[in-house]
């Protein structure tokens, strides 16, 4: 049985930070761009959940969010009609998949190393 993106991170961290106890060397690996975990604002807390979690969870999220609640434009697929929650996010009424990621950027921090 396949793991899910979710407990194959968590088994990814437990062994950096088994490495990193065991040599005292900093860990390497992919636990940097979209597997870093970012804290998401309060905004877009309402719509991820407050917890920590990596770029491309949050981005998975937004998407299951969008489609439970068929925000998607009926005519235009790639076009989001925002609700109240996501219009905090956008700035606006509507916008394309495209520029859902710029949105998104403007609600994460990067947790500091």
């Amino acid at each position: 049985m396949a793991k899910s993106a979710e407990k194959r991170g968590k088994d990814e961290t437990k062994a950096a930070e088994k490495k990193v106890k065991d040599t005292g060397k900093p860990a390497s690996g992919a636990r940097g761009g979209i597997t870093a975990p970012v804290t998401p604002s309060a905004d877009l807390a309402e719509i991820v959940g407050k917890d920590d979690l990596p770029r491309s969870e949050v981005v998975s999220k937004v998407w299951e969010y969008i489609k439970k609640h068929d925000l998607q434009d009926a005519k235009d697929r790639r076009q989001i009609n925002a609700d109240d929650k996501l219009e905090k996010i956008f700035g606006k009424k509507s916008a394309s998949m495209f520029e859902m990621n710029k949105f998104l950027s403007a609600h994460l921090t990067a947790k500091k190393a």
